[in-house]
């Protein structure tokens, strides 16, 4: 399947993270995802298809139905792309840690 859309595209509606939340626990049919939301069951399968090309979920036939299955590891790159931020984020946080730390030896 040819993907068109990014993962982070995939990520950014708040429906499709609630959807991967859902198959983070279990794999669920379409039906079984739209039963969660208050949105059109076609709408549902809009954010499912989505998801789907972006490698997010995977399904599986299983006689008449299909289930979808959360792909923890398609997260890897959102992980791969933060990782030198997060360096960053320790790197500050920790100076501000030492800089409280600083202060309050210098007021005892």
């Amino acid at each position: 399947m040819e993907t068109r859309r990014d993962i982070f595209q995939a990520i950014a509606d708040p429906t499709r993270r609630a959807i991967l939340s859902l198959l983070a626990a279990q794999a669920l049919t379409a039906g079984a995802i739209a039963e969660n939301f208050d949105s059109a069951r076609q709408t549902i399968s809009k954010h499912i298809r989505i998801l789907s090309e972006c490698e997010l979920l995977t399904s599986r036939q299983q006689g008449r139905e299909v289930y979808y299955y959360f792909n923890p590891k398609k997260l890897k790159e959102i992980d791969n792309w933060l990782e030198p931020f997060r360096l960053v984020w320790e790197t500050r946080f920790d100076n501000i840690d030492a800089l409280i730390k600083k202060l309050k030896n210098s007021k005892k």
